[in-house]
C-alpha cells in the first residue's frame, strides 16, 4: 500500500508536468515565436481552454501528499516556505497575465502582461526544477522531522545546503529547457502560418540542446546522489524507463524533421514521463533524504498515514481520478486540432 501511494503521487505529478508543462513552455517562448499581437493571440488561444484546468493536477498532488504522507508534507512545506511563497505568487502573476492581457487594446498594457507571462513561466520552470533537484540531492532534515531551507548558502551541496546550489540550479535550467521544448512542439501542433514555422525552428534548436543537457544532468546526479542509479540497476524492470526516454527522444527528432508535430509532441511526453518515472523509481522508498544523517530520512514507510486510512483513500481516489480523466479527455477532444486565429477566444 505504501509503494502504491508513492506511485500514485509520482503519476499525478508526472501528469501535471506533462499538461501544465506545455503552458510553461508557451509562456517561455511566446515573446520569440509570436512577433505581432495577432501572433500572440494564437498562442493564448492555443492554451486558453487548458491552462487553468491543468493546474488542478498540482493541487490534487499536494492534497494527496497531505493525506498519504503527512510527515513529508509537514517537513517539506515548512522547510521550503520561501520557495513555496515564490511559486504561489508566480502562479498568480501567470494567471493574471493570461486573463488580463487582452482586456485592453493599449499596446503598453499588452506588452506589460506579455512580459509578466514570460518571466513568471520561466522562473516557475526553474523553481520547479530546482525543487526536484532538492528532492534528489537531499535536505538538511533533522531528528525533529523538520529543516530550515535558506535560499542559498555557499552554493554547493553539503551537509547543510541551501535551496539553490550548482546542482539544483543545473536541474532548474534543464527543466526550463525541457518545458520550453515541450511547449514549442505543442504550439507547433496548435498554431498556423508564421507562428508554427517559428515554433518548429525553436524546437529544432531546443531539442538537441535538451539531449546534451540530459547527459550533463545525468552525470551531475551521479556525482551528487549515486544511490539513484544503484537502485535502478538493482531493479531490472526500471530499464524499460530508459528505453522510454530513448524512444521519446527518437520520436521527437524523427517526427520533428518530418513535420509530424503531434507525433513529436507525443515523443516529448515520453521523454518527460520517462525521466520523472526513472527518478521516482531510483529514489524509492525515499521521499525526503536527510543530508545530516541518513537515519532522519523520510520514506514511504516511516512517513505515511495509517494503513486503514490509505485503503479508504484509495476507494475514493479511483472514481475521482476516473471522472477527472473523462473530463480532460473530453476537453482535449473538443479543442483538438489547429486553433482559430484573429479572435480573443475563450476570454483571453
Amino acid at each position: 500500500m505504501h509503494a502504491l501511494w508513492y506511485a500514485i503521487i509520482a503519476v499525478m505529478l508526472s501528469v501535471y508536468v506533462v499538461l501544465d508543462g506545455f503552458d510553461f513552455g508557451a509562456g517561455i517562448l511566446h515573446l520569440f515565436v509570436a512577433r505581432t499581437d495577432e501572433d500572440r493571440k494564437q498562442v493564448f488561444n492555443a492554451i486558453g481552454p487548458f491552462w487553468n484546468g491543468n493546474e488542478v493536477w498540482l493541487l490534487a498532488s499536494g492534497g494527496l501528499i497531505v493525506f498519504a504522507f503527512p510527515r513529508v508534507y509537514a517537513a517539506g512545506f515548512s522547510g521550503f516556505y520561501l520557495p513555496l511563497m515564490m511559486v504561489l505568487w508566480l502562479l498568480v502573476v501567470r494567471g493574471l497575465s493570461i486573463e488580463f492581457r487582452s482586456r485592453e487594446s493599449n499596446p503598453l498594457w499588452r506588452a506589460f502582461w506579455d512580459t509578466c507571462f514570460f518571466a513568471a513561466s520561466l522562473v516557475l520552470a526553474v523553481v520547479f526544477g530546482a525543487a526536484l533537484g532538492n528532492v534528489i540531492r537531499g535536505v538538511p532534515l533533522l531528528a525533529s522531522g523538520y529543516f530550515d531551507g535558506p535560499l542559498f548558502t555557499d552554493f554547493a551541496p553539503g551537509r547543510y545546503p541551501g535551496v539553490l546550489d550548482w546542482y539544483t540550479v543545473a536541474v532548474g535550467v534543464f527543466a526550463a529547457l525541457v518545458l520550453a521544448g515541450h511547449g514549442a512542439l505543442f504550439l507547433a501542433y496548435k498554431t498556423v502560418d508564421a507562428v508554427r514555422d517559428r515554433c518548429i525552428r525553436a524546437a529544432k534548436l531546443l531539442w538537441p540542446t535538451i539531449l546534451i543537457f540530459s547527459v550533463i544532468v545525468t552525470y551531475l546526479t551521479w556525482v551528487v546522489r549515486p544511490g539513484v542509479y544503484e537502485s535502478l540497476l538493482t531493479r531490472p524492470w526500471t530499464w524499460l524507463l530508459a528505453l522510454m526516454i530513448i524512444a521519446g527522444f527518437a520520436g521527437v527528432f524523427l517526427s520533428l524533421w518530418r513535420g509530424r508535430e503531434l507525433c513529436a509532441f507525443a515523443g516529448s511526453v515520453g521523454v518527460i514521463v520517462g525521466l520523472l518515472a526513472a527518478t521516482a523509481a531510483g529514489m524509492f522508498p525515499n521521499m525526503l533524504i536527510s543530508t545530516v544523517d541518513p537515519a532522519y530520512t523520510l520514506t514511504a514507510f516511516n512517513a505515511s498515514a495509517s494503513m486503514h486510512g490509505l485503503r479508504i483513500g484509495l476507494y475514493w481516489w479511483v472514481p475521482a481520478t476516473l471522472l477527472t480523466a473523462l473530463y480532460f479527455s473530453n476537453l482535449y477532444r473538443v479543442f483538438r486540432g489547429k486553433i482559430e486565429t484573429g479572435e480573443d477566444a475563450y476570454g483571453h
